[in-house]
């Protein structure tokens, strides 16, 4: 069977407003999943994408971008009756905070009943986040059922756990994410996030408490300390890059997707890791999520 893309995803699209130097913001788009389909077509392979968005301004602004980004986005349904979310992003010298407005988004409210199953089960890859098991009920059924899915029919599963203590309480997110992690068959947690879900402290530890729950491959990205790579018999870390960086938003998602990305087209999760550890360290030193 030919497939229908390279990587599938599912999850929330946001709109981004980001403060620029002087206190003025620019406007942009966001949302984790998205930025990493995004990143994974600027890498050279095919994407597309499987939500829901509201009949508004910040819903034409999201598909005019995936439009232009090469994303396809026939899966995503325009709600008349529902909104878009957003957010903003603000720094200073702690670095960068996030304030969202995305409450009943309309992605939020997207059902397993609508999901394109034949897409999913015939693309390479499907990926989705820990976001989307904590945004609503029938968003994490809706993601669990694709994952489902994917697993039964031999898509690979990508996962990142991406908590956000803001949306559910750590507890809840540990037993939820936890579970899911059986259908996922690459893991792509950050060491902060880890460390939150997993009470552990050592990368080697994370990584073989992960593989436990099911992942073949664990990818442990460490910020500017690098990433820890662990495959079954296998352990590879690298060294992060000296950059001047702006901001960090989305740095996380254009690690995933570059890791994805270069993983379909070369089968080597090293080379996968090398490509996305720097790729992550580049975008650093834009402002915003796609930068």
């Amino acid at each position: 069977m030919v497939n229908a893309f390279d990587l599938i995803c599912l999850g929330e699209p946001l709109v981004e407003f980001n403060q620029q130097p002087g206190g003025m913001f620019r406007i942009g788009i966001g949302g984790d999943v998205s930025n990493v389909a995004i990143s994974a077509v600027r890498h050279g392979i095919t994407a597309g994408f499987i939500s829901k968005v509201g009949d508004d301004v910040f819903g034409s602004e999201i598909i005019n971008k995936w439009n232009f980004e090469g994303i396809d986005y026939t899966n995503v349904e325009v709600s008349p009756n529902e909104e878009t979310g957003i957010y903003f992003v603000t720094h200073d010298e702690s670095g960068h905070k996030f304030s969202y407005r995305r409450s009943n988004s309309a992605a939020s409210k997207y059902h397993a009943s609508n999901l394109p199953q034949n897409i999913i089960t015939s693309s390479s890859v499907f990926y989705a986040s820990g976001i989307n098991l904590a945004i609503s009920e029938s968003m994490k059924e809706a993601t669990l059922v694709a994952m489902k899915l994917a697993k039964d029919d031999s898509t690979t599963v990508a996962f990142d756990p991406n908590l956000r203590p803001a949306l559910w309480p750590t507890d809840r997110a540990r037993q939820v994410i936890h579970e899911t992690m059986q259908y996922c068959d690459i893991a792509l947690p950050s060491f902060e996030d880890a460390q939150h879900l997993t009470k552990l402290t050592s990368p080697k530890e994370i990584c073989g408490f992960y593989h436990d729950l099911g992942p073949k491959t664990v990818v442990l990205t460490l910020g500017m300390n690098g990433v820890f790579l662990s495959e079954e018999g296998s352990e590879t870390q690298l060294s992060g890059h000296q950059v001047e960086a702006l901001d960090a938003t989305g740095a996380g998602d254009c690690f995933n997707g570059a890791f994805i990305a270069t993983w379909i087209q070369t089968k080597c999760f090293k080379q996968a890791t090398r490509k996305a550890n720097f790729a992550a360290a580049q975008s650093t030193t834009y402002f915003g999520a796609l930068g």
